[in-house]
């Protein structure tokens, strides 16, 4: 994976993150209505603390886009960060009591994307560290 393709792929979940993390932590509502088609009903404030971790992800990615090429363990970091994720859309989408069509296809997707991004990640931090090796 060349330098400008990580690139963008941090750039890419930076902003994927943020995006994720202002509407959880912002516009819960907006949430619920896409993803559930149903009103804002959180008294726990679960959606909330999932857009906590989401600008956690957003703040270790954007570190990563910054420094990776001067201190490429970055790059399997932010891999690490994304499996974190690979269980948990998929138990949200069995466990929802309602979902949308938009919220189905966001979250049936959403692992499958995740692990590769992370393999994308360590495969550019084995090249970065290896020499360009293609294993």
């Amino acid at each position: 994976m060349t330098a400008l393709l990580t690139n963008l792929l941090l750039v890419f979940l930076v902003l994927l993150d943020l995006v994720l993390s202002a509407v959880c932590l912002f516009f819960p509502e907006v949430w619920f209505r896409l993803f559930h088609g149903a009103p804002y009903i959180d008294p726990q404030g679960l959606l909330r603390r999932v857009g906590a971790v989401w600008a956690a992800f957003t703040l270790f990615q954007l570190i990563a886009l910054l420094r990776w090429r001067r201190q490429p363990y970055w790059l399997p970091l932010v891999a690490g960060i994304r499996l974190t994720e690979v269980f948990s859309d998929w138990v949200y989408l069995w466990a929802a009591e309602s979902i949308t069509w938009f919220g189905f296809a966001g979250l049936l997707a959403a692992p499958p994307a995740n692990v590769l991004f992370a393999w994308l990640l360590i495969r550019a931090y084995r090249q970065q560290t290896l020499g360009g090796s293609r294993s």
